[in-house]
């Protein structure tokens, strides 16, 4: 008897292959079968009308901290997605020391955007070993995850303040390249770092990783290469690749000898030639033996930003130091003229991609206010404000935002984003070998950004709205692809015995609802949300865990350890995939 038969969909396997009439039986957590079935059930499910997929596949997601007090991982779940890989662009929080906790807390308060007193309030920060917080989620989880281990993490661990300011020494790098590969032995999927010029740390500072020497960076992948079924993955130093950062990523692939995925290629018609040049770094790195992969969205950025946080207004040129002072002092800095003028001649010196969109002031959409006197201008353009007030723009918008106590949160102006060619650059992108889809942020940028939901975003506007991807195609973006980069042991597909991760659709509706904010973290904080349209029901190891837009109450996940629950897939195999 099948503990679950799905019956009468259309079977789409995951593997590109046109979609078919099956059913599909579960027993034991695994595919029992899959055909015309007969064999009794203890529970059937109608699909007539509906998509039979694998569970969907998100390798980019920052849920290191939200794993303890939401083991459902939402809202990923709603969206389909049953596996998620966490610990990427260097930030996980295991291994750990008692020092280094408050660090990593506020560290990840800036850069990643997770509000202080849920991080205080809801995560213990008592482990050590990568094992002991693995440990830690072990029957907890309603979906499927593995982690990075984080070199911001090693360093802070191993250096103390040092990590901040300072390149390792002899020793202090000895002791990271034991605790990597403690970590890896222990389960941690593999390694990732950052050189982002939008990674800075509480104090404004550049994060750990940033400080780190490329022999550091090239000695800790090579520990990489030694323990079966890990990765890689990395965010390079600036969004317009130079020489240096294409040869630094292809050094880390052939170190490790694994391939790299970096974080993100965002393609916009206004400039094209951005997105050829990071692509072009691929292509460097295959003439030279290696494999390295953009991570690319399947959606508009339409991000929300602020100067209480002060993210992605630090990447820009000049403005880091001031982004980075105290709340108080911040204020004064910014009723400044003399620094005003700093930092405004600073931001004109930002080059092409997707932070020159923060420059055009006047564009700059106001989504949020907090004060009774400013809620008028919520929905308006800046350069709306400034014209009232007879002031520029610039000064408009930090006028504002004083004002609200530099709460007031902006979307930029990315008209280009919107445009058919830019959707156009995009459906290119997603079957572009070169790629994989996701940069999903998921669990990160909790007031900021939606693309948590970028599986539904693909399937109702990628598929359905815009034409540019074939369903079957989309969905072995987003399922074998993802699975076969990182080793998935018998995940990523529908086949027979392979662990019963499904998802089943409503290829008519499956889209992104309105995105909204909602009071559930920690200590009251809120975040972003967006509830799912068309999923009837995911399956995560063989148990339902969302029905009609619910959570079940089920935790089937499993905690996905290097070596056991991944195979190793070297550069040899990678550049079949």
């Amino acid at each position: 008897m099948f503990d679950t038969l799905i019956r009468g969909g259309t079977l789409i396997d995951g593997t590109g292959a046109p979609g078919r009439r099956a059913d599909v039986g579960l027993r034991d957590g695994r595919i029992a079968a899959i055909g015309e079935l007969s064999e009794p059930a203890a529970e059937t499910l109608d699909a007539q009308g509906r998509v039979v997929a694998p569970g969907f596949i998100d390798i980019h997601t920052h849920y290191d901290a939200q794993v303890f007090w939401d083991p459902t991982l939402s809202p990923s779940p709603f969206h389909g997605v049953t596996t998620i890989v966490g610990g990427n662009c260097g930030f996980s929080i295991a291994p750990l020391v008692p020092e280094a906790g408050g660090y990593l807390m506020r560290m990840l308060a800036r850069v990643e955007g997770m509000p202080i007193e849920s991080l205080e309030e809801g995560v213990p920060w008592d482990w050590q070993s990568f094992g002991d917080y693995l440990a830690r989620l072990e029957g907890r989880l309603a979906v499927n995850a593995g982690f990075l281990v984080g070199h911001s993490a090693l360093r802070r661990v191993v250096m103390g303040e040092r990590a901040v300011g300072h390149e390792a020494n002899e020793e202090e790098l000895a002791a990271m390249l034991a605790l990597l590969g403690d970590s890896l032995s222990q389960g941690g999927l593999g390694f990732s770092s950052t050189r982002s010029a939008a990674h800075n740390d509480a104090e404004g500072q550049p994060v750990p990783s940033r400080h780190a020497s490329i022999d550091e960076l090239l000695a800790l992948c090579g520990v990489v290469r030694d323990f079966p079924g890990t990765t890689l993955e990395m965010l390079p130093g600036t969004s317009v690749f130079s020489e240096e950062d294409k040869e630094i990523l292809t050094g880390m692939s052939l170190a490790a000898d694994r391939p790299l995925n970096w974080n993100l290629v965002a393609p916009s018609s206004d400039a094209p030639e951005v997105t050829e040049n990071q692509l072009a770094a691929s292509d460097y790195a295959a003439e030279r033996g290696a494999v390295v992969l953009a991570l690319t969205v399947p959606q508009e950025i339409e991000g929300r930003i602020n100067l209480h946080n002060g993210f992605g207004f630090d990447a820009l040129p000049g403005w880091a130091e001031v982004m980075g002072l105290p709340l108080e002092e911040r204020k004064r800095a910014l009723a400044d003229p003399a620094v005003r003028d700093e930092l405004k001649a600073g931001a004109l010196r930002q080059g092409p991609g997707l932070f020159r969109a923060m420059t055009n002031w006047a564009g700059m959409r106001i989504n949020e206010c907090f004060e009774a006197q400013n809620k008028r201008w919520e929905g308006c353009r800046v350069g709306e404000v400034a014209d009232e007030q007879g002031v520029e723009a610039f000064d408009a918008m930090l006028d504002l935002s004083l004002s609200d106590g530099l709460r007031t949160s902006f979307t930029p102006f990315l008209e280009a984003q919107t445009s058919d060619a830019s959707w156009e650059m995009r459906g290119r992108a997603w079957a572009d070998p070169r790629t994989v889809i996701g940069a999903s942020d998921a669990g990160a940028h909790l007031d900021t950004i939606d693309t948590f939901a970028f599986t539904t975003q693909l399937l109702g506007r990628g598929v359905r709205e815009k034409g540019l991807i074939g369903l079957e195609e989309a969905i072995r973006q987003i399922t074998q692809v993802p699975a076969r980069l990182y080793g998935l042991r018998e995940r990523g597909e529908i086949r027979d015995g392979w662990h019963a991760d499904v998802v089943v659709f409503d290829p008519e509706r499956i889209a992104k609802g309105p995105t909204y904010m909602r009071q559930d973290l920690p200590a009251g904080a809120g975040r972003l949300y967006a509830d799912a349209e068309g999923i009837d029901h995911v399956f995560v190891n063989g148990r339902e865990i969302v029905r009609g837009g619910e959570f079940t109450g089920s935790h089937p996940g499993s905690v996905l350890r290097s070596g056991r629950d991944t195979e190793t897939v070297d550069l040899a195999r990678a550049r079949q995939l």
